[in-house]
């Protein structure tokens, strides 16, 4: 294992989410409530009145029924400097999906909540008791909505920290993949570009996320605006190609070798836009295909760096490490590998390349495309 310790000071952990079913406004799914109550209950019923969707997205209601704060980050990711020789310092929270439950007939306003759980992250207690500093805010956001541009106004007046917005446009054929956004081919669409114009005049970066055979919507937006910087969640997300998931999704060996295929095809066209940075997280995401099993699938760091390398490896050859950084997506990977184990994995893998390609994946680059201050 190769230790950090002399190569960086600290960790960056660009992509994490918070929420507090019990206190906020988020609203999850009716078995994650349900866990909320009744723990042992709400895991007997998961299975069966959660959609098959939403069940290899997160495996487990624990993982999204239970408060997921700076306090239980930092016991999650206590073990990483053991690993690694350096601990995580500083986090990035990216929008949670919050939703307001409202009575049936009303309609809950997405960017109201947005600034709410904006104002939620600044009571939290980060940078205390062993818990990593807030380094940024990504906020939910939609360029398609009328009043995008006062709406980013209002989050930037809610707190400084805010230095862009994210939109889940995921989209799948696979009726039984789970879908995050609301239309197809959102990123490309007319009202989506002409609205993107306000974020980028206030110079705020936008984080797209989408499927792997979503990536020309991507590439769409990156040619568009080329001088808005636009990070890519989670390596593109080529949902299956680890294994079967959905309906057929990634049924077969030949099936899994097109899906890997087509993502490394349409990552080396992104790749030539220069303001496109990769996010390598959600390395352990269940939708990649790991296993259905809600207490892990991977087995440890060895088994996920074999399985994440040859993405790692093609992400670094065609960006280079100054447009890549590190997020856990936890809580979300919680199931399948613990947050040391996921560093250590992405450190195998990027070794190779020397310290300074682990001083930029895991700390300057998150630190430039955020503005986050490196005091």
């Amino acid at each position: 294992m190769t230790s950090l310790d002399g190569v960086l000071p600290a960790i960056v952990d660009a992509h994490v989410q918070h929420w507090n079913p019990r206190h906020t406004p988020w609203a999850a799914t009716r078995s994650s409530r349900l866990y909320g109550f009744v723990p042992r209950l709400g895991d007997r019923a998961f299975p069966l009145i959660a959609s098959r969707a939403d069940r290899e997205f997160v495996l487990t209601p624990r993982t999204v029924a239970r408060p997921y704060e700076p306090r239980q980050y930092a016991t999650d990711a206590a073990l990483v400097s053991t690993v690694v020789g350096v601990p995580i310092d500083t986090v990035v929270h990216v929008e949670s999906h919050w939703r307001k439950a409202l009575p049936a007939g009303e309609q809950s306003s997405a960017h109201n909540t947005a600034l709410e759980e904006t104002r939620y992250l600044l009571h939290l207690p980060f940078g205390q008791a062993d818990a990593p500093r807030l380094g940024a805010i990504v906020a939910h956001g939609d360029p398609r909505d009328r009043d995008f541009g006062e709406i980013l106004d209002q989050q930037l007046a809610v707190s400084s920290l805010v230095r862009g917005v994210r939109l889940v446009a995921t989209r799948h054929p696979d009726p039984r993949v789970r879908d995050g956004g609301d239309a197809d081919n959102i990123l490309s669409s007319a009202s989506f570009l002409d609205g993107f114009a306000e974020l980028a005049a206030r110079k705020l970066v936008f984080e797209a996320a989408v499927y792997s055979h979503q990536l020309y919507d991507v590439i769409v937006l990156a040619r568009e605006y080329p001088d808005t910087t636009i990070v890519l969640d989670h390596f593109g997300m080529p949902a299956g190609v680890f294994g079967p998931i959905g309906t057929r999704t990634g049924a077969t060996a030949a099936a899994r070798a097109d899906i890997w295929r087509l993502w490394r095809e349409r990552m080396t066209t992104l790749a030539s836009y220069r303001n496109v940075v990769v996010k390598l997280s959600g390395l352990a995401m269940p939708v990649l295909g790991y296993g259905h099993e809600r207490w892990g699938n991977i087995g440890g760091q060895a088994t996920l760096a074999e399985m994440i390398g040859p993405f790692v490896e093609h992400v670094v050859s065609h960006f280079g490490s100054d447009r890549i950084m590190f997020g856990s997506n936890y809580p979300i990977d919680r199931p399948n590998a613990a947050v040391d184990v996921l560093v250590g994995a992405l450190v195998d893998c990027v070794s190779q390349w020397g310290d300074e390609a682990l001083r930029r994946i895991l700390r300057d680059t998150a630190i430039r495309v955020y503005g986050i201050d490196d005091a």
